[in-house]
């Protein structure tokens, strides 16, 4: 099974929606999906996220988008500071990169970035649901991996579109690595930006995740 990550396009974020930029981003990242195969598209309930997964439902010839709540986008501040830069991940994570910290550790939540942030208790959440939706297309946690619980080997693609920090905490469940090193890994990604997992289509066998593309924003070159 391939899941195709693909984050929205330009957005409007007051208005939950894509700019004219973002539309034209989202046509051409249709275009390019084309390539990778998809027999299912799921998206975020964000608006931002559902028109970009819209321009490619229109090209495909898949009927219908299926919704994934728990991949809208992460949240980050805290109680009264929603939004404040100062708690921004992104942010945080190039200053601890800058001072040499180490984005690896298992105590990272304990960095004053994000000790008590709505980003480690959305991106923890996540990583929790994401198991519970690999477990429905056949794939169960077992530790650090996943058993193929799949009857036949024939192979599927899912497209995901959805934000940038929900990929990054998606990334960092299903790769076994540490949430602030995936968004360091990911820091400032373009929009419409594509990654691909592959886990092994083999019933019963012991799997993780291979990073088939990471990032990749080549078909913005002709936007």
């Amino acid at each position: 099974m391939r899941i195709v990550l693909i984050r929205h396009g330009e957005p409007d974020y007051e208005k939950d929606c894509l700019t004219e930029l973002g539309h034209k981003q989202a046509k051409v990242a249709a275009k390019r999906l084309l390539e990778e195969e998809i027999d299912e598209i799921y998206s975020s309930p964000l608006g931002r996220a559902v028109q970009t997964a819209q321009a490619f439902l229109k090209v495909s010839g898949i009927k219908n988008i299926q919704i994934l709540d728990f991949m809208r986008e992460i949240r980050y501040g805290r109680e009264g500071e929603l939004y404040d830069d100062k708690w921004n991940p992104w942010f945080g994570v190039k200053d601890l990169i800058k001072n040499g910290h180490n984005l690896q550790i298992p105590d990272w939540r304990e960095y004053p970035v994000f000790k008590d942030n709505y980003s480690t208790i959305d991106a923890d959440k996540i990583g929790i649901e994401a198991d519970k939706w690999l477990a429905t297309l056949g794939y169960e946690r077992e530790g650090l991996y996943y058993r193929c619980t799949r009857d036949t080997d024939e192979e599927r693609t899912i497209a995901v579109f959805c934000h940038g920090g929900v990929s990054a905490a998606f990334l960092a469940r299903t790769l076994n690595q540490q949430f602030p090193y995936i968004c360091g890994v990911l820091y400032n990604f373009p929009h419409t930006t594509i990654s691909v997992l592959k886990f092994d289509k083999t019933p019963g066998v012991l799997t993780l995740p291979v990073i088939e593309l990471l990032n990749d924003s080549r078909h913005l070159k002709n936007v």
